[in-house]
């Protein structure tokens, strides 16, 4: 399954009313954190009537907790975005 079927299905457990998951590993390209898979690099832009109360950081927790270890393990570097 590739990562981003697998960050998908993650994130849907938030009840997104949007969701956008955008592969930025071509940018990184020879730079550090690029293992050559074309799949290291992320940005998820979210929106989710839930987010409304929380912290900033709240957010970005719930987001994490959401991927879980394994994902968030195999992710070099993830950009996030949320709008309520």
């Amino acid at each position: 399954m590739a990562l981003e079927t697998e960050i998908r299905a993650a994130l849907e457990t938030l009840s997104p009313t949007a969701l956008k998951i955008i592969n930025e590993s071509s940018q990184h390209q020879g730079h550090a954190g690029d293992d050559g898979s074309g799949e290291s690099h992320w940005r998820v832009v979210i929106t989710a009537a839930q987010f409304a109360d929380m912290s900033r950081i709240a957010r970005h927790r719930a987001i994490h907790a959401a991927l879980g270890p394994d994902l968030i393990g195999r992710i070099h570097a993830l950009a996030i975005d949320i709008e309520t």
